[in-house]
């Protein structure tokens, strides 16, 4: 038989168990704040029926789907001349009836309208798992990662949103980041703003230009509309919106002023206006660490959200959105439940962990798991010291005791390369007194002391690399 070397598929990644401890650190950090405020947990299947993916996600989105293959005979049901002409596209749906999810959203509004019956509306949902997309893979890039998600859906109150931004507020301050800004624009603004210059057809070449700004400039924006079937003198009245500076406030009364003739760009000011309200009514005031910017050039998936949008930026490293969401209609009616208007948020959990482990936020708490090792020297050691090894894990201690006899040297050198921060030694002399020798493998030192005591150092120690 011949070997065959292990590889794995491009665009997918293995976790190592220090690597999941530090992802699960972000993870129940995350949940922990959205079950805080009022979302629950759900998850749906890593397959879906290729028809409820396709067509949700636009040409492009379409063709990023993996497509599973029919069992058994898949080619039975092709129709031949398909096969023949080399029609791919129209033959798929003879060849696979199945896909692996593509994103988190869609199989949400066919969980919502599956369920109808059964939740309670406003349904407030959170969901962590892993989606895939046939994208080239690169730096950053992958066909298999993690979506953070959570929605509510069947209410229209701008205190979501608000809430919102508290959530990544809490969220990303409790994983240790200190210098972020949450950025929030309104579609109806950018409607509004396309329609004062009588282009309200051109929105998304409008905005897909301006979200440009920050890499290519006002001259690149510039060049970029012209091209795109704006003038000169439509050009003159983007400027100062597009340039927009100073205060929330300060850029909210000069979009009054821009939009003075646009009902639908009015919406949209006084939908930011109220959210704002909403956060300074929660906290007495806006919270003096949070940075939330609007920012009129933020244009992420204007296709698909119909009110506020958000997106998250770490300052502290060079890393692109950390997050983002918004509001959206009638998500549910290309399930045929209409009028369902609903809004949400993602973190950006593979990007937010690299952060944390260029900045060095992970705590010693998200790197080890095991906390104390008992070494094991012969038989009567390993008996001496199994009664005593599950009284620490009843006391709740991450314990384990070295599975066989060997040298001390090579047991060390385990609790190294897991990063257990203690050992407990046992031999005859700790065998006759009842005092065990305690080795803190950070510092060296030794300690001989009755099992009590090193149960409260040990449960010290937790609560101190947890704070």
């Amino acid at each position: 038989m011949s070997i065959i070397k292990p590889s794995l598929v491009k665009g997918t990644r293995d976790f190592s168990p220090q690597e999941m401890i530090k992802r699960n650190f972000i993870y129940d950090t995350i949940k922990t704040v959205f079950r805080k405020y009022g979302y629950a947990e759900i998850q749906t299947p890593s397959m879906e029926n290729l028809s409820t993916l396709t067509g949700k996600y636009g040409d492009e989105g379409d063709k990023l789907i993996f497509k599973i293959l029919n069992s058994g005979d898949y080619l039975a049901k092709v129709d031949a001349d398909l096969l023949n002409n080399r029609n791919s596209n129209a033959a798929t749906s003879s060849l696979s009836e199945k896909a692996l999810r593509y994103d988190l959203t869609v199989p949400f509004a066919r969980y919502v309208v599956m369920h109808q019956n059964d939740i309670a509306l406003p349904f407030k949902r959170f969901q962590v798992q892993p989606v895939w997309r046939a994208d080239r893979p690169q730096k950053g890039r992958y066909r298999e990662f993690y979506q953070c998600d959570v929605d509510v859906v069947g209410s229209d109150s701008l205190l979501n949103e608000a809430e919102f931004t508290l959530i990544y507020q809490e969220a990303l301050q409790n994983l240790g980041l200190t210098d972020f800004t949450i950025k929030i624009n309104n579609r109806k603004i950018l409607s509004g703003i396309a329609e004062i210059i009588g282009k309200p057809e051109l929105i998304i070449d409008m905005t897909v230009a301006i979200d440009k700004l920050d890499k290519i400039g006002f001259e690149g924006v510039t060049k970029e509309l012209l091209e795109r079937g704006f003038t000169a003198a439509d050009i003159e009245v983007l400027k100062p919106v597009i340039l927009l500076e100073g205060t929330n406030d300060q850029k909210l009364s000069r979009l009054k002023e821009v939009l003075a003739n646009s009902v639908i760009g009015l919406k949209g000011i006084e939908e930011i206006e109220r959210v704002f309200n909403y956060i300074e009514a929660l906290c007495g005031t806006l919270p003096t660490a949070m940075k939330l910017e609007l920012d009129i050039t933020l244009a992420r998936g204007l296709n698909y959200y119909t009110g506020c949008i958000f997106e998250v930026k770490t300052n502290e490293a060079a890393m692109g959105s950390i997050g983002g969401g918004g509001r959206y209609d009638d998500l549910t009616g290309m399930f045929g439940l209409k009028g369902l208007t609903g809004v949400g948020i993602s973190f950006g959990a593979d990007r937010i962990y690299d952060v944390l482990e260029e900045l060095d936020l992970f705590p010693d708490s998200a790197v080890a798991g095991t906390k104390v090792l008992f070494s094991n020297f012969d038989q009567e050691a390993e008996k001496y010291a199994l009664p005593l090894l599950q009284q620490l894990r009843e006391a709740g201690i991450a314990a384990e005791l070295y599975p066989a006899a060997a040298k001390l040297k090579k047991q060390m050198g385990y609790a190294d390369a897991k990063n257990i921060p203690f050992v407990i030694l046992i031999g005859s002399d700790e065998m006759q007194s009842g005092l065990l020798t305690l080795k803190d493998m950070q510092s060296g030192t030794q300690e001989k002391l009755p099992l009590a005591a090193i149960l409260i150092r040990l449960q010290t120690f937790i609560e101190e690399n947890q704070s």
